[in-house]
């Protein structure tokens, strides 16, 4: 396991939403420290090609007479939203930009990409942000969050049927996970796994008195019943902002951060659901820099990580409350080939590659240049 890649230039991104489907990973709107998110400018689109590492922006869509769509026919730029893949569509849900919150259902299609509204039935979930969503068959589900409309967090667990495209309340029993926003939910042997996140002393109100939860909570997607598994090893501390995927049956949490101790991680863990196992990993290579509020995708035998927020480096103690909004892309390679390992020896050592075969520069080029946003002509329709 090696940290491969860490390439500057990418989308400057904080609390986005990604997803992978086929070689692309679309990421999908966030915000950059500065911007204004007060208005309905529709959502932005970044496209990671994850064979050349190269980024995308698309075009904007447009109606028949050329006319840029706004929200509601297409999502407004938001963040601390949820984006799911199921069936080559691309599911957003949730979020907020500086004045309001949404919990309109928007379809992302990779294919033309183009936007719809899908008429949904049923029990609505209020608008939120900071929560999760994991697809599970043929179910969104929908966990946490903080819910405006009533000043409170969430630990209520909602399904999308997108065969019937209703929303149902889902009635669980044992005691759930504390109320809480911006934690990670994954699936794995038919359950839903729950870590991290932020809540309150007071909860489920918010009173800034935080509290970082640093149980692993799973809910039973067939009994409907949450269980909180007895677990051994290093355990990490609680979080929230933080990142959580699979790879070969295991769980896997990187970086975050912990209010309470102001502090910013970049560690990995790995968690064994068979076992109920923590294990503190440490990859070859260069992690990335202390960060939260990033987006960590899966491909392969590789994860995509991109964009967060993180604390200067080398700050005084005055410059500890400044922060920087990461537009880097770091890959790390689960099953490095010889042929990689060759690669970053080649970079490592600064051999001349000129006489190289060309794929082999290109392949060497696309892991160490910086990136340079693409930016398409818009075109109608």
């Amino acid at each position: 396991m090696r940290w491969t890649v860490h390439l500057d230039g990418g989308p400057r991104r904080v609390n986005h939403a990604a997803v992978c489907v086929g070689e692309f990973i679309f990421s999908f709107g966030g915000y950059c420290t500065g911007d204004d998110y007060r208005f309905s400018e529709s959502i932005d689109v970044h496209v990671l090609n994850t064979q050349t590492l190269r980024w995308t922006l698309l075009p904007q869509r447009r109606d028949e007479n050329g006319t840029v769509l706004k929200y509601p026919e297409v999502p407004f730029q938001r963040y601390g939203h949820t984006a799911v893949a199921h069936k080559d569509k691309i599911y957003i849900w949730g979020g907020r930009n500086d004045e309001s919150l949404c919990n309109v259902l928007y379809c992302f299609d990779p294919k033309t990409l183009s936007w719809s509204r899908p008429p949904v039935t049923g029990a609505v979930p209020g608008a939120r942000d900071g929560h999760s969503a994991c697809v599970i068959d043929n179910c969104m589900y929908i966990f946490g969050g903080f819910v405006e409309e009533i000043n409170e967090f969430s630990c209520d667990v909602h399904a999308l049927n997108f065969d019937t495209m209703e929303w149902r309340y889902i009635q669980t029993f044992g005691v759930p996970p504390s109320f809480r926003d911006f934690h990670t939910a994954e699936h794995i042997h038919g359950r839903m796994y729950i870590f991290g996140g932020r809540g309150d002393k007071h909860s489920p109100y918010h009173s800034q008195e935080e509290m970082y939860c640093p149980e692993i909570v799973y809910l039973d997607l067939k009994t409907k019943v949450w269980h909180r598994p007895s677990t051994t090893g290093k355990v990490p501390v609680g979080r929230r902002s933080h990142s959580m995927f699979i790879y070969n049956n295991l769980i896997y949490v990187f970086g975050g951060y912990n209010g309470l101790l102001d502090q910013h991680f970049n560690d990995l863990y790995t968690f064994d659901p068979k076992a109920n196992c923590w294990n503190l990993v440490k990859p070859h290579g260069k992690p990335p820099t202390p960060r939260r509020r990033q987006v960590g995708i899966v491909k392969g035998s590789r994860l995509f990580l991109f964009g967060g927020t993180s604390p200067y480096p080398h700050a005084t103690a005055q410059e500890q409350a400044f922060l920087i909004d990461n537009n880097d892309t770091n890959v790390l390679d689960f099953e490095p080939t010889l042929k990689t390992l060759a690669i970053l020896a080649v970079v490592e050592h600064r051999i001349d590659t000129t006489w190289l075969p060309r794929e082999l520069r290109l392949e060497i080029k696309a892991m160490t240049q910086p990136n340079s946003i693409s930016r398409p002509i818009n075109h109608a329709g």
